[in-house]
């Protein structure tokens, strides 16, 4: 569980092709929130949920599987490429952002970038099959990042990006035609999944009327 309160921004220092999945290796400021990670514990890289199976100083390893790569951008990731980082929440822990699980739903087009005085307007694009999980000025994680959706637009949204944000993020790195990770609010995807299943196990309307009743002998 995350928060998408954004801890750091790492480099990739490798990508090794492993049977069909990929080996990360990821470089870390030397700042207090990552020098006690260890190994088996979860971390958030570009909102992707990964397991540390390897460290050192300054670095830690993740194993990416196939399915991660297919789902997510990932498999997009070169030596050099900037990255989200976060640690998972600890229950003593503010919850700045949302609940966040690092369950990546899919990938996302970055349609346009609008300059708004300070603060910048993101416009994504998003899949028909996720319309239902979101709604204007509710909760939406973009690699890895805790935001909240300003404006709904069709099959697409638009979120504010003040300048701390744009700096101590990769939102910078990001262009018209960049591809990211969304996470829809998971209170939403529930709600969602509850009324779909109400509305199947629901009887179907009997019309009566005059014809109905002489059909039924009446």
């Amino acid at each position: 569980m995350f928060t998408g309160i954004i801890k750091d921004v790492g480099r990739v220092g490798g990508v090794t092709r492993r049977q069909g999945g990929l080996r990360l290796r990821v470089n870390y400021s030397a700042g207090e929130e990552f020098r006690l990670l260890s190994i088996d514990e979860s971390v958030s890289i570009n909102g992707v949920c990964q397991t540390v199976v390897a460290l050192g100083a300054g670095w830690f390893e993740v194993d990416t599987v196939e399915e991660t790569l297919q789902k997510t951008t990932l498999a997009e990731l070169s030596t050099g490429s900037l990255v989200n980082l976060e640690r998972a929440v600890r229950p003593l822990d503010r919850l700045g952002g949302h609940f966040v699980l690092g369950h990546v739903d899919c990938a996302a087009v970055v349609q346009e970038i609008r300059e708004l005085g300070l603060s910048r307007e993101f416009w994504i694009s998003f899949p028909d099959t996720f319309l239902s999980f979101i709604v204007s000025a509710g909760s939406i994680t973009i690699d890895g990042i805790s935001l909240t959706v300003a404006k709904l637009e069709g099959l697409r949204f638009a979120v504010a990006i003040i300048p701390y944000t744009f700096a101590h993020t990769t939102m910078n790195e990001l262009k018209a035609g960049s591809r990211v990770n969304l996470e829809f609010d998971i209170l939403g995807k529930y709600v969602a999944r509850q009324l779909s299943m109400n509305s199947r196990s629901a009887l179907p309307e009997t019309k009566i009327d005059e014809l109905w009743l002489r059909e039924q002998g009446f």
